[in-house]
Parts: C-alpha cells; structure tokens; sequence
C-alpha cells in the first residue's frame, strides 16, 4: 500500500485527510481497493475506512461527515481517550 491524497470517515463520523489523519496515525491507502488503514506508527492497525478522493465524493455516497483538521481529536474524553 502507499499514502495518496484523499478522505476517509473516522469512527466518530469526522472526514479526516489521509495526509494528515492526526492522533499520532499514520494512513496507508489502496485508492483502486478505496481502502484506508490507520495505523500507529509501530504499525498497529486501529482503524479502516473507504478511501474517497474528494470531499464531494463523501457527500455524493450520501454520507454526512463534518471535516476535521489532524489536530482534532480522536475519540471523546468519555470514551477514555
């Protein structure tokens, strides 16, 4: 897999960058697949998701997802993150 520039939904419903997923991840994508791992840097898995190149191809699958910056957490304090 490679890094490629594109989106993916988080599991709190946020459109993350692949460039920049923020919590200290690191995305590997197969944009032909549309699949994103998200893993730490150890290369622990954490997270998959569907790899889309556009916001507007987030909206045009019909999913509603606010984008967030990487600084944004992950998680809520609630969940114990």
């Amino acid at each position: 897999m490679s890094i490629a520039a594109g989106f993916f939904i988080d599991w709190d419903g946020n459109a993350r960058s692949t460039l920049d997923p923020g919590g200290g991840y690191l995305c590997e994508t197969d944009p032909g697949a549309r699949y994103v791992a998200i893993t730490t840097k150890g290369g622990t898995l954490v997270h998959e998701g569907t790899f889309y190149k556009s916001l507007s191809d987030i909206e045009k699958a019909g999913v509603k997802a606010p984008l967030v910056a990487g600084a944004h957490p992950w998680g809520r304090r609630e969940d114990g993150f």
